[in-house]
């Protein structure tokens, strides 16, 4: 991390020149659908004026991805020249690194030192880790009879679009885009408009690393206009989101009004974190727990956001999680001892305190936090929320908030979790805290989650998949199987 001091990062913010305009066809490109503008939720004030995208700047993308992927020389390259490619900007992430994190702490509100620390790290990562593995991909010869050889090669899908939320703009862009530029597939990205800039300087670094025009090109806009273009377009092949539930709905509409392209969707979770009497560490359960749920003003899908703890340890664990929420510094996202920041917008933060008032109303025990403060910054910051005593059908219960508060059930026994656990529509990732080596095993099988973590929580790296089941969505972003999202199986069949 950068030894920089508050005052360092304010008047490096003050110096940033900000990225306005689409990035199409490996140039900058002013679009004609006129703008609109970032705000900062740190104080509420306007960042710049971005382009705002529509059809004609969808379509435009999407003309120069095709090109790009028929005629072109990325699909046609070596494996391991395309990672190379990639490997460069990895390496331009990283000379980047402190500008990147600056405008993503600007524009969604996140610590500056994670921004830096963690969701850079991710990002550089995750651009090398494919750049080394797109020349190590091995096509199939099955057996078959003496007379024939048959040959099943993985080809590149095409043209991807990916959609991308403002919650982690560049971890996630990093994990649709490198795999399926490591495949060989064009793409169009499509960040959220409240998380801009940080996407855009990603396409600038992608055309200073070489890779040639309509390979990576990124479009700003919302939702209604953009987004929905881009799902619609029949010379997109591939569509890959992450976001609501809501949104992920679209798409698919949007795939079957068209061309019935792929859609793959990440569309969060409602997490429970699961506390055992035997827990190594309770002190160690409790902490984890509280960092899990206010880490990224929890806003992160995977959220420990169900704190599920046995009745026997229920009181001494909760006031754990309580004494570190208060301690919890809250403040501007460009102060290094910031430990939670702002949420992304004043929308977002008035829907998260619906979730509050509701659990108020609702007979939930309400053992910190709730509240807005800093208000006279002009920021949209909350406290820390816990509460205790929720009901299993209830709102805090069962339906994400995508922010900092927690909901604290209590259960008797070990069928009781499990059950607690899965009484949700969302699957994407679950917590276990046991010493018990079998009942690690045979919870972790019961649980319906994408990922269990015992004795920890979101830890991991990109050896392994990522993604959740019921309507957490469907396929996997992380690990060597990203790719089977972005390649198609072809079959070649010879008689000899």
């Amino acid at each position: 991390m950068l030894n920089l001091t508050h005052d360092e990062w304010l008047a490096r913010a003050a110096a940033l020149d900000l990225p306005t305009v689409h990035h199409i066809d490996g140039a900058d490109e002013p679009g004609g659908a006129g703008g609109y503008p970032v705000r900062s939720p740190r104080d509420g004030r306007v960042l710049t004026e971005i382009a705002d995208g529509g059809p004609a700047e969808v379509a435009l993308a999407v003309s120069a991805a095709r090109r790009a992927f028929d005629a072109g020389p990325w699909p046609r390259m070596s494996p391991a020249e395309r990672g190379r490619a990639l490997i460069r900007l990895a390496e331009l992430i990283e000379e980047s690194r402190e500008r990147l994190a600056l405008l993503v702490s600007l524009e969604m509100g996140k610590p500056v030192s994670d921004a830096y620390t963690i969701e850079l790290r991710a990002a550089i990562a995750t651009f090398r880790w494919y750049g080394e593995l797109a020349g190590k991909l091995a096509d199939e010869a099955p057996h078959v009879p003496a007379d024939v050889l048959a040959l099943v090669t993985r080809e590149p899908a095409g043209v991807v679009g990916a959609v991308v939320p403002w919650n982690f703009p560049l971890t996630l862009a990093s994990w649709k885009v490198a795999p399926a530029l490591a495949a060989g597939c064009t793409v169009v990205l499509k960040p959220s408009e409240l998380s801009p800039l940080s996407a855009l300087e990603l396409g600038r670094l992608a055309t200073r690393a070489g890779l040639p025009p309509g390979v990576l090109n990124v479009v700003c806009g919302d939702g209604p206009a953009a987004g929905r273009a881009l799902g619609l377009h029949p010379d997109v092949d591939v569509l890959a989101f992450t976001g609501s539930a809501a949104v992920g709905r679209h798409f698919l509409r949007y795939a079957a009004d068209s061309n019935l392209k792929r859609v793959w969707l990440e569309l969060g979770g409602k997490s429970p974190n699961i506390i055992l009497p035997d827990a190594p560490d309770l002190d160690a359960a409790a902490a984890t727990a509280a960092w899990g749920v206010f880490f990224n003003q929890g806003e992160m899908c995977t959220a420990p956001s169900r704190l599920l703890v046995h009745r026997s340890v229920a009181e001494r664990v909760v006031e754990a999680v309580v004494a570190r929420a208060r301690a919890l510094r809250v403040g501007d996202p460009l102060d290094p001892a910031t430990e939670m920041g702002a949420l992304v917008s004043e929308a977002h933060l008035e829907r998260v305190r619906g979730h509050v008032e509701d659990g108020l109303a609702g007979g939930a025990r309400l053992r910190t936090g709730g509240g807005r403060i800093l208000a006279d910054t002009g920021g949209a910051f909350l406290e820390p929320t816990v509460f205790d005593q929720v009901g299993p059908g209830s709102r805090l219960a069962r339906e994400e908030i995508f922010g900092p508060v927690l909901s604290v059930l209590a259960f008797d026994d070990v069928d009781e979790a499990v059950s607690l656990a899965n009484a949700t529509d969302y699957g994407l990732a679950a917590g276990l805290w046991t010493a018990d080596l079998g009942t690690a095993h045979r919870v972790s099988r019961a649980l319906k989650a994408g990922t269990v973590w015992v004795n920890c929580y979101e830890e991991g790296d990109l050896t392994v998949p990522f993604g959740g089941v019921k309507q957490s969505g469907n396929g996997r972003d992380k690990s060597a199987h990203a790719l089977e999202k972005y390649t198609e199986l072809k079959t070649t069949w010879i008689q000899l």
